[in-house]
Formats: C-alpha cells, structure tokens, sequence
C-alpha cells in the first residue's frame, strides 16, 4: 500500500498568464465632435464679448452726448425771480472761454428765461479779439431790444480793451475802486529780425505771388508803404472801437485827449471820466438794483463728458463707429 509521501513527485506546470486585450484605440469621429463642439463655445463666448463691448461703447457715446447736451440747455423753468449771471473770463478769443462762440448760448438763455430779472455781465479779462468782443456786443444790444431786459456789467479785477468793449453794451457799469479799466485802443504786435540775421549771415527767402502777400513777415525789412497800411488798418478798427465807445456811455463820458489813448485807469478814475456808473460788487447790483438778490449762473461750463469727450474723442468715436457697424453681423 503505496502512501503519497512515497509517490514521486513532479514539478506542476505554472498557470498561465491572462491574456490582455489590445488598448482601444481613439475614435477620431468622437474626437472631431469634441473638438467641433469646443470651438463653437469659443465662437459663441467671443461673439457674446464682441457684442457685449460694441454695446459698451455705443452706450457711452449715447451718455457723453447726452451729458453735453444737458449741460448746454440751462432749463428755464427757474423757481422765481433772480439774477442772471454771465462769467467773461480771461482772453477774448476764438476757442477760448471767452468766445463769442462760447458765451452766446448763455446769453441768450438768460434774456429768454422769465424768472431772470437782468442780465449781469461780471468781467475780468484784459481783452483780445476785436472781433469777437464785436460779435458778443451786437448780439447783446439786439437781445435787450428784443427782450427789454436790462443788462449790468460788473467790473472785478480787469476790463480792458476788447472786454471794455462788451462792459459798454450794458446800462450801467459797476467796478471796485481798484478795478483796472479802459485801455481804448488797438495793437499788433510782431518783431524784427532782419539785423541779427545779416550779423549771423542767414539769408532770408521769402517767394510769394503779390508784392504785399509777405506783409509783416517778421524776417523781412517792413517798407514805408506797408507800414502805412498796417497802421491805417488799425487807426480803422481803433475808429470802431471809439464809435462804440460813445454809442454805450453816451453823455456820460468825460472826453479827454487820453481817454481813447490806450491809456487804463483805476476804478475811481474811471468813475471820475465816465467810464463806469457806480463802484459796485454783484451782490449789491444783485440784491440793490436788480432787486432779486438770487444769482443763477448761465455761462457755459465745460463739464466732466466734454472734457472726456475732446482727451479720447477720437477713439470714441472709432469706437461707436466700429459698435454700429457690428451690430448687425452675425460671424
């Protein structure tokens, strides 16, 4: 009788090894759909940004435009009788604040509105523009008549030359006593350098088409001829300015041979020759002879959006440009 210890043993065959299956390989047809689907949500995210800053833009646009319109239509539904007030400020100038172009608007603002009971011309400026202080002076004179309101200019630090010129539209001038005023006459400035250019050796040439075209070049000799001209020029303009002069402050003027001279006085001086009423601030021509002691400014203020409007205007407006062209498409 045999026992298993005894039975000879043999090595057992190692069990074999799982086979595994071949990796799957990728189907191109899902990966074309994912990429398909990825690249419409970037389309459609880059066409919701596209439409969302084209909105953007043209919404500031509408803003800007809107915010220099409200600016520039003073309303007219006052709460009661007052004063109207018009800032002349600084240099009489095209462009500058105290353009005809700038101040008309307000102006004619003031006459319009009932509640205003007259219109204060408060000035501090040392004059400029002949032209322009002529436009502002017409249109005043036309808008008293039309409206038959008065109209009072108050003197604060200057009014010289062009702004004297606009102070005599008013009824009545008011000034410190220090206030500086007049300065009736007419200039042209310029320079001469023909003499430091021949000790320098620098040959000027100057071509033109008409023997006066080169008139008060400043590196050319100025001929007798064109000298003349110039200065009758200005004797015609300075004429002008006396006429106006005489026309606003009629018999009130005391005429000296210095009066229209170029000359300027103080407030007290002036008052002594005619060429202010009364020595006065705004509060008391406010509150003493228009009798409306409140003061409503009507002179155009420059705001925030036009400020903003004239430093980036330019790509604004490419801005809102490009926003109304794309609105439409659909890419």
């Amino acid at each position: 009788m045999s026992h298993p210890e005894d039975s000879p043993s043999f090595p057992q065959p190692e069990a074999a090894a799982p086979v595994t299956a071949p990796a799957a390989r990728p189907s191109w047809d899902g990966v074309a759909e994912q990429f398909a689907r990825d690249y419409l949500r970037d389309r459609r995210s880059e066409r919701r940004w596209r439409l969302f800053f084209r909105w953007t833009w043209l919404l500031l646009m509408v803003a800007l435009v809107w915010a220099i319109f409200a600016s520039r239509n003073h309303s007219t539904a006052q709460t009661g009788p007052h004063t109207a007030l018009i800032e002349v400020h600084g240099e009489i100038a095209d462009g500058a604040e105290a353009s005809a172009e700038n101040l008309l608007p307000g102006i004619k603002s003031a006459f319009e509105d009932a509640g205003a009971q007259a219109i204060v011309l408060r000035i501090n400026s040392p004059g400029g523009s002949p032209v322009q202080a002529g436009i502002i002076y017409d249109e005043i004179r036309r808008l008293k008549a039309l409206h038959k309101k008065k109209v009072y200019a108050v003197v604060s630090e200057t009014c010289a030359s062009g702004a004297y010129y606009i102070a005599v539209a008013a009824d009545e001038i008011y000034a410190d006593k220090a206030s500086v005023v007049g300065s009736i006459g007419v200039l042209m400035d310029s320079f001469g350098a023909t003499g430091l250019m021949e000790k320098l050796g620098i040959e000027r040439r100057l071509l033109t088409a008409g023997e006066n075209k080169g008139i008060g070049d400043p590196f050319s000799p100025l001929p007798a001829k064109q000298r003349a001209y110039i200065q009758t020029t200005l004797d015609q303009i300075h004429q002008q300015f006396i006429g106006v002069v005489r026309e606003g402050r009629g018999n009130r003027l005391k005429e000296t041979p210095e009066m229209f001279s170029g000359l300027f006085w103080n407030g007290e001086q002036a008052l002594k020759m005619g060429l202010i009423d009364h020595l006065g601030n705004l509060d008391y021509v406010a509150r003493e002879i228009v009798k409306a002691e409140e003061v409503i400014d009507y002179t155009p203020k420059e705001n925030v959006a036009e400020r903003l409007a004239k430093r980036f205007g330019a790509s604004i407006g490419a801005g809102a440009v490009k926003a109304l062209r794309g609105l439409g498409e659909i890419r």
